[in-house]
């Protein structure tokens, strides 16, 4: 009999999975696709070109983890953008977030003065939310119904706020519980630097900019760091495949052992204590645990029998909030595009071109897409934000040639995507075309995943690619239940590792590290 059994080979089982087999025990990761690495893999979406499919960006991946499984030994090369983001405007201007404090408020000045003044506090601000973020990420939340441990965890976390002025109270309140557009209000009147700073508030989102908990989800953008640097944003040379790779690396020089094409049918239960999973393909393996690395709806809606679950427990998990309005472009292109506010402002550097680059300039057009959308099903102008990796990677596509990520937000996650997916598509290269001319002339192959095709590859419920809401009803310790913040189940050595725990989505890693602790300290 195995120890541990992974069920899901993404970032964070194969996270999960180290930390299990650095403490001695058998570990085997089962993956329902024929490649390891969940939504964070690299494919060929056309012939000669190659792209992060999915999840697309380096932030958030945490140092200690990279550290822990010697990630860099085992191929892994992390560069930064040259460019952190940048904002077309429909005037042939745009703002973009350069690196460098003095470059930015000398940028941000060109809108407005008191912008510029207002961005050390703002910074100051959510760096203070930041690293209390930091703080927590690596531990297990307290657990309501839990015994003493979890009465010092929630005063460890108490007694941390408590000591904070009564000012930065307010702050931390202001970040969980405001509107992104009512947190930035707070600090700044330009219409394009709130829309900048909006846009984080509703990636993987689906709300407008005035929906109470998108603070919040700004904030979950913006604790990360790259190869020691805070705030910044890089790309892992070979795209996003080349982090779950090494971690494969990692897992398989400790023995784990990695199927791919070995889909989960049912987790096997008996007298509420879990003994294995059944494949799909008939056959029966046992472990003494199961780690789920899936969405939580997917997990206890699919794979466990109703029977074997508490009726509240059942109940809620049948309306798991999912659904973060994603649609995700892949395309090959002939050239760079040539955006015309680039080609007219002399500011503008070829350094641009390696930042996100966001259509979807002020509050109003977030808020007008998500309108649309509410009403048609998709934006009438989506908000799109396309990533150009070649321009750091040459791996990617043929010299001279390039690839480009299309991330767009408000699409319903409940339309029929199977007969709108080329509509919503074309309308996405329309938008950007507006922007740079030439661009729709220059797609040489497109790869499109509505938020049905996430969740048919991924398994991304309704194309949520946090597992499930970032609300205040799911997180820290309510993610995903009230009572199961610790990445326990009702089961008995049924545990979970993915981005439906603390602290959510985004390729982290933490939710394995901290879920595999759990793991060994109980066995």
């Amino acid at each position: 009999m195995l120890d541990a059994i992974v069920i899901g080979g993404g970032h964070n089982g194969l996270v999960c999975a180290n930390y299990l087999a650095m403490a001695g025990k058998t570990v085997r990761i089962l993956e329902r696709r024929s490649i390891v690495g969940g939504a964070a893999v690299t494919e060929e979406f056309h012939p000669g070109f190659r792209n992060s499919v999915a999840s697309y960006t380096v932030s958030l991946l945490n140092p200690k983890i990279i550290a822990d499984l010697e990630l860099h030994k085992n191929g892994l090369e992390i560069v930064h953008r040259k460019v952190n983001n940048f904002w077309p405007h429909e005037n042939n201007d745009f703002l973009a977030f350069v690196v460098g404090s003095d470059n930015l408020k000398a940028e941000v000045a060109r809108f407005s003065e008191n912008d510029a003044r207002a961005l050390e506090r703002y910074f100051r601000d959510t760096g203070l939310v930041a690293d209390l973020i930091r703080d927590f990420l690596l531990e297990t939340p307290p657990n309501v119904g839990g015994g003493l441990m979890d009465i010092f965890k929630a005063a460890k976390f108490g007694n941390r706020l408590r000591k904070l002025p009564l000012e930065d109270e307010r702050i931390v309140l202001d970040i969980f519980t405001k509107s992104v557009s009512d947190f930035l209000d707070l600090y700044f009147e330009n219409e394009f630097v709130k829309g900048a700073f909006a846009f984080d508030g509703i990636v993987g989102n689906y709300a407008d900019t005035k929906t109470p908990g998108s603070a919040y989800v700004l904030m979950h953008h913006a604790f990360g760091e790259v190869n020691g640097e805070k705030g910044v944003w890089g790309h892992a040379i070979g795209g996003m495949g080349a982090i779950t790779q090494a971690m494969s690396k990692s897992a398989t020089s400790k023995g784990v052992q990695i199927d791919t094409d070995a889909a989960v049918s049912k987790v096997l239960v008996r007298d509420g204590q879990v003994y294995g999973v059944q494949l799909e393909s008939g056959e029966t393996l046992e472990a003494k645990v199961v780690v789920s690395n899936l969405n939580p709806a997917l997990l206890y809606n699919n794979l466990v029998e109703s029977k074997d679950l508490p009726e509240d427990f059942a109940r809620r998990m049948r309306v798991y909030k999912n659904g973060s309005g994603t649609f995700r472009m892949n395309v090959a292109l002939s050239e760079l595009p040539k955006f015309t506010c680039l080609e007219t402002q002399q500011r503008a550097t070829s350094d641009h071109l390696t930042g996100g680059i966001v259509i979807g300039a002020t509050s109003a057009y977030i808020d007008q897409a998500y309108r649309d959308s509410q009403e048609l099903g998709w934006s009438k102008a989506p908000i799109v934000e396309m990533l150009i990796p070649s321009t750091l990677d040459a791996t990617l596509a043929p010299k001279g040639q390039h690839v480009a990520s299309l991330f767009c937000q408000q699409f319903d996650p409940d339309v029929d995507w199977d007969a709108h997916r080329e509509t919503a598509a074309d309308l996405i290269i329309d938008q950007v075309e507006k922007y740079a001319p030439g661009f729709k002339q220059s797609v040489l192959g497109r790869q499109v995943l509505s938020p049905l095709d996430l969740e048919r590859t991924f398994g991304l419920t309704k194309g949520d690619i946090m597992h499930g809401n970032m609300s205040l009803d799911q997180m820290f310790s309510t993610r995903p239940l009230l009572g199961h913040g610790n990445y326990r189940s009702p089961i008995k050595g049924l545990y979970m590792c993915g981005a439906g725990t603390h602290p959510g989505g985004g390729v982290t890693g933490a939710p394995g590290h901290n879920c595999a602790r759990e793991v060994n300290r109980d066995f």
